[in-house]
């Protein structure tokens, strides 16, 4: 009788000393303890992180924002967006919670460990006053998909929110995108214009406001599909586009899909200013804050259009091949 155990559909889990690392035929993907967060998914051997991706509290400001003074009254989300603390990480095994698998703790595992499932949790401190958490769940099946669970915690006190959502930095610049949403560029209060259906954008365009500022949203997103024609390592010879997927998990969600930053937006006062495009920042978003336009000398957003800081906001995408 043949005793052999058949890991060819599972994960195959690897148990560093501050890492954690799940891979399969096509795929290799490193979650770290020391960043809070994934620090490469390598997928058929492409890359497509260039750093951990990290909850987003920001976005750049628009003309309307500064009329308003929006930014006065919830600055300090910006810099939520720029620093924040991972204080506890938490792992499971086909359902099972087990004491975080670093060293020396690692050294129960052997070199061939399995699974069918495995989840990391990354709980992360803002630093406004008061705090709050954001709770960021990756659950990763043995085909590759990798489900994102963001878990905003509302505190009494908190300013409204620009937006909440997730930011990936891909190592270069994408040769554009696809995506099931609303046509062209829409925010909350400004979605009559668009209409549903799958639109193809070339390139990663920025809108060329004399003072550079938020722009490229999308809402209502069912999936949006990034294709690239590049990578770092230019030992690589790339004979044809590759791309990765983001679905919708329940409720749709927004994107943008820049070459830039919100804070490298915001740093620059002409288009000139900002620094070369080299990378793709893709941001998905559970929650974005309208953008008014009543006029830019003071009126606020609409209220339906505005996003509590005092309450609760969870959404859920996959990531696949």
């Amino acid at each position: 009788m043949d005793y052999t155990v058949d890991n060819t559909s599972k994960l195959r889990v690897i148990y560093g000393d501050v890492t954690l690392g799940l891979s399969g035929p096509d795929f290799h993907y490193i979650f770290s303890y020391q960043t809070g967060g994934p620090e490469s998914l390598c997928i058929k051997g492409r890359e497509w992180l260039y750093r951990t991706p990290r909850p987003t509290f920001w976005r750049a400001l628009t003309d309307n924002d500064r009329g308003s003074g929006f930014h006065l009254k919830s600055g300090m989300w910006l810099s939520a967006d720029l620093f924040m603390q991972c204080v506890e990480i938490q792992v499971s095994v086909d359902g099972q919670s087990i004491p975080l698998p670093k060293a020396p703790e690692n050294n129960r595992y052997k070199n061939e460990e399995y699974a069918k499932q495995v989840g990391i949790s990354f709980l992360y401190h803002t630093i406004t006053v008061p705090s709050t958490t954001v709770k960021v769940i990756y659950t990763v099946e043995s085909s590759g998909k990798i489900l994102v669970t963001a878990q905003y915690m509302g505190q009494p006190g908190l300013p409204q929110l620009p937006v909440f959502g997730m930011r990936f930095l891909i190592p270069t610049l994408a040769s554009g995108y696809c995506y099931e949403g609303l046509s062209k560029e829409t925010y909350p209060d400004r979605k009559a214009g668009g209409k549903k259906g799958i639109y193809h954008v070339e390139g990663l365009p920025v809108t060329p406001y004399l003072v550079p500022q938020d722009c490229g949203m999308h809402m209502d997103t069912r999936w949006v599909e990034i294709t690239r024609t590049s990578v770092l390592d230019r030992s690589q010879k790339i004979r044809e586009p590759f791309s990765l997927k983001i679905t919708a998990s329940g409720q749709d969600f927004a994107f943008s899909c820049l070459p830039y930053t919100a804070e490298e937006l915001e740093n620059a006062f002409h288009m000139e200013e900002l620094p070369p495009a080299r990378r793709t920042v893709l941001c998905i978003y559970g929650a974005v804050r309208g953008v008014g336009g009543i006029d830019s000398w003071g009126s606020d957003v609409e209220e339906a259009y505005h996003i509590s800081g005092e309450k609760d906001i969870c959404f859920s995408f996959q990531i696949a091949f």
